[in-house]
């Protein structure tokens, strides 16, 4: 599915993966800033999250293939910008701190930028979520070199590159294996401190031990296919 008009100069589309987010839409369209256009990728949601987007001007996809990876997929091929960025939208992360991963990528000094989330409170991310992280950007780091600390769910590429790394995952492993592809076809990948605050809401995924072994065990299994 390609978008029907070419973006704006200059715009830069923002895919933020959406399931049952009512609670925090509000804060983070509001925040969007300029030159920066919200694309929600509604995964199913069932408290209003469309409606919510739509009401701020959001472009809204729906998309019925359940997943995180499948939403941001939805999303990168309805985008229309030269530039994309990624960004949860559970008001974890400021929007306004966007050009953070997006100038970079922008001024041609990266080819895909990562926000290395810096904890501005109580609960933000909670110790076994960030053991998981740990243990699996320092995974990557041995086995293909990159220099990252986070898997960052900020982030900021080319569209036409970002559709051209060959990504099957569609779940949880998704993010991860976006780094792995980008490493094999030999991109800059670089990352810079971005505030991570609490979310708003019960996290679908890292917010309970339940969903961060879930997300571990789909980051392994794309590490270990890409070492077979």
């Amino acid at each position: 599915m390609e978008p029907l008009q070419s973006s704006p100069a200059g715009r830069i589309d923002v895919i933020l993966p959406c399931l049952n987010e009512a609670g925090a839409l509000p804060w983070v369209l509001s925040r969007m800033p300029a030159g920066y256009r919200p694309i929600v990728a509604d995964n199913g949601s069932t408290d209003g999250s469309a409606d919510i987007a739509a009401s701020y001007q959001a472009e809204v996809i729906r998309v019925p293939q359940r997943g995180f990876g499948a939403a941001c997929q939805a999303g990168l091929l309805a985008a229309a910008s030269e530039i994309v960025c990624i960004m949860d939208a559970d008001a974890s992360f400021d929007p306004r701190d966007l050009p953070v991963v997006a100038d970079p990528v922008r001024a041609g000094a990266a080819d895909l930028m990562l926000g290395r989330r810096s904890v501005t409170g109580r609960g933000a991310w909670p110790v076994h979520a960030r053991m998981g992280n740990v243990v699996l950007a320092a995974q990557l780091r041995r086995q293909l070199g990159v220099p990252i600390r986070d898997l960052g769910p900020m982030r900021a590429g080319r569209r036409e590159a970002l559709l051209a790394l060959p990504i099957s995952d569609r779940r949880f492993g998704y993010p991860l294996e976006m780094v792995v592809r980008a490493a094999q076809a030999g991109w800059r990948i670089a990352e810079a401190d971005v505030p991570y605050h609490p979310r708003t809401g019960k996290s679908k995924v890292t917010g309970t031990l339940g969903g961060t072994v879930r997300t571990v065990r789909d980051m392994r299994r794309v590490l270990a296919s890409v070492s077979a």
